[in-house]
């Protein structure tokens, strides 16, 4: 059986996952936003490790029930683990999301950074709407990818030197043209559950901001600069030729693909520990009521 992917993953997702939201930020979207007052039953899809689960179950009316579906059989193992001391009624499946339809069973269909990989996102939310009951609710945690890499700044050094903003937006925009996958996707999400006749949408920006300070202590620098290389910032580019080839395959020119490689090579040289970065991931929430 060919492995799955994000199984092998588990430490990125783990690592990563604190950079794109406050606690409390959270708590005001469960009670202010969506107004959850009563115990709910919510599914996840893709739900990975069960991040999700562990953010908002503690946040939900006491007699909430989360159930986590995803394909990796390996990550719906580290979930059972994680909450199997935890005092919430949780259930993990591993199948793959795209074969399984669900009829009107659950409260909330939720998923994280789920739909970006997805080649028909579309498809997977009409799942997930199917899956919840008549003023049942969706709510979709998705990637803007070209606000995320907008949302960055290294002192003293202009961000045009380390990031091409342009050439990525059209290198993103012709990804999802040839295979479907769509790291933008956290802005389009209101107007697809709008086609799809989701009523009430609602779109918010997570208001989390990282800031590698030269002037934290040691611990917390160290942990924050692990997981900002773990999500990919000023990771060096590798060999370049290869790396050329690679970008002019997906569209790009030899001169955008060698300007990008000497775009990543001077962020991996400027970018350590020592440095002073501030990042926000800009992860959109979108929420949205189902009617019918």
């Amino acid at each position: 059986m060919e492995e799955y992917y994000w199984d092998s993953q588990l430490e990125y997702l783990q690592n990563t996952r604190d950079l794109y939201y406050n606690d409390d930020y959270l708590e005001f979207l469960v009670s202010s936003v969506w107004k959850i007052s009563k115990p709910v039953h919510i599914i996840d899809y893709g739900c990975g490790y069960g991040y999700l689960g562990l953010k908002l179950l503690p946040l939900l009316p006491k007699g909430s029930i989360y159930k986590g579906i995803d394909k990796g059989e390996q990550l719906i193992d580290k979930a059972k683990n994680l909450f199997k001391n935890l005092p919430y009624e949780t259930e993990f499946t591993a199948t793959d999301v795209t074969e399984m339809n669900i009829n009107r069973e659950y409260d909330i269909a939720i998923c994280h950074a789920f739909l970006l990989h997805m080649t028909n996102p579309k498809k997977i939310l009409q799942k997930m709407i199917n899956s919840v009951f008549n003023e049942g609710r969706i709510i979709c945690f998705e990637p803007h990818w070209v606000s995320n890499m907008s949302s960055l700044y290294l002192h003293e050094y202009d961000q045009s030197e380390i990031m091409q903003l342009g050439f990525l937006q059209k290198l993103f925009e012709n990804d999802t043209k040839r295979n479907g996958k769509d790291g933008n996707i956290g802005i389009k999400l209101p107007a697809y559950l709008s086609e799809l006749g989701v009523t009430n949408i609602d779109c918010r920006i997570s208001d989390k901001v990282n800031f590698l300070d030269t002037h934290i202590n040691h611990t917390n620098k160290q942990s924050l600069f692990d997981s900002l290389k773990e999500e990919g910032l000023g990771i060096a580019p590798g060999e370049k030729e290869e790396f050329i080839e690679t970008l002019m395959k997906r569209d790009a020119s030899f001169s955008e693909a060698q300007a990008q490689y000497e775009a990543e090579l001077r962020f991996s040289r400027l970018f350590n520990m020592d440095s002073s970065l501030t990042y926000a991931p800009n992860m959109k929430i979108t929420s949205g009521v189902i009617k019918r």
